[in-house]
């Protein structure tokens, strides 16, 4: 396929309320312009949510309309340093917390009895609309999938360093580019007959899936979290094949382009292997530095809080007949 994937890139969304659209009004303006205060505001709403994406998108691709100044703009770091901090306050209190990882990784390992969730419902169920809504969901978290990883590299040493390098370097494609994850995703999207642009749907796209893709923004950008951004990568890699399995089963209720499957096909055979190697980067990260065992659980935790929110989501719409985003894909493409 050399269709480009990367048509949207730059591209500023629409506000969902005062505070995005506050931000997306100054970084029009020069760094150092005045950004707006910071409202009253519910951690996992619409308009948090995306004005925390908003500033985040910074340290990605960026904006074409924007001055790479405001990467690091100091009033713009200071508004988000007070949004990330309302964020963890949230998180923190919303999860049990604790030190028993041992107890943590034994749930994530478990089989389910009854299978529940969004990919259990998709190959049982579901309808077609309903899979093209998930891949417009998962779009958001899979165009910048590894990316976030990557900032905790220089934060390990040893082992850590080199398990979590071996994992990243299967997520970029073994260093062959039509292989990186995020571009498989791409051709997902094409050959489901959807964008494959870079966030061409954040504007369709909810805070539940934006709330997954800022935390992890934020423990990847924050050295004091990198055991609970392990956490999380390790949450992913230890899940993934379960429920990418469930996907490709999916895909098979109906003739579905081979882009599709070969994404889930991929990470069902490479996770399986990054489980492990995940599991060797925890314990040689509090080998050396056990005072991050509550990080890592609370990564762990954290990853399955926001993931069951989205979970609860997109099923309590669907079930009632109703589309996941905010603008449903018949009225936009």
């Amino acid at each position: 396929m050399t269709t480009s994937h990367d048509t949207e890139v730059g591209i500023l969304p629409a506000p969902r309320g005062e505070l995005s659209a506050g931000i997306i009004d100054v970084l029009s303006r020069a760094p150092g312009s005045a950004p707006p205060p910071l409202p009253e505001l519910e951690p996992y709403g619409e308009d948090f949510q995306l004005a925390l994406h908003t500033c985040y998108e910074l340290h990605y691709h960026g904006y074409e309309a924007v001055d790479d100044g405001w990467e690091w703009d100091p009033g713009l770091l200071t508004l988000r340093s007070a949004m990330e901090q309302h964020y963890l306050r949230a998180l923190s209190d919303d999860v049990d917390g604790g030190t028993d990882l041992h107890a943590e990784l034994e749930r994530l390992l478990a089989v389910p009895t009854d299978e529940t969730g969004v990919s259990a419902f998709l190959r049982d169920e579901g309808e077609l609309w309903q899979l093209r809504e998930y891949f417009v969901h998962r779009s958001i978290y899979h165009h910048k999938e590894a990316d976030p990883y990557a900032w905790v590299i220089p934060r390990l040493r040893g082992q850590a360093k080199a398990s979590l390098v071996a994992v990243e370097f299967d997520e970029f494609g073994g260093g062959r580019g039509e292989r990186v994850h995020a571009r498989l995703y791409a051709d997902l999207l094409a050959g489901a007959g959807l964008h494959p642009g870079y966030l061409h749907y954040l504007d369709v796209v909810p805070a539940p899936m934006l709330a997954l893709v800022d935390m992890m923004s934020l423990f990847g950008l924050h050295r004091a979290w990198r055991g609970a951004l392990v956490g999380h990568f390790a949450t992913v890699e230890i899940t993934s094949p379960p429920g990418a399995a469930r996907m490709a089963q999916a895909l098979g209720r109906w003739d579905a382009d081979p882009a599709c499957a070969l994404f889930y096909n991929e990470h069902v055979e490479a996770d399986a292997v990054h489980e492990q190697v995940m599991r060797e980067a925890i314990d040689a990260l509090l080998d050396r530095e056990p005072g991050l065992r509550a990080s890592v659980v609370l990564g762990i935790q954290v990853t399955n809080l926001l993931e069951d929110r989205f979970a609860d989501h997109l099923l309590g719409r669907w079930r009632a007949g109703d589309s996941s985003l905010l603008t449903p894909l018949a009225d936009r493409d």
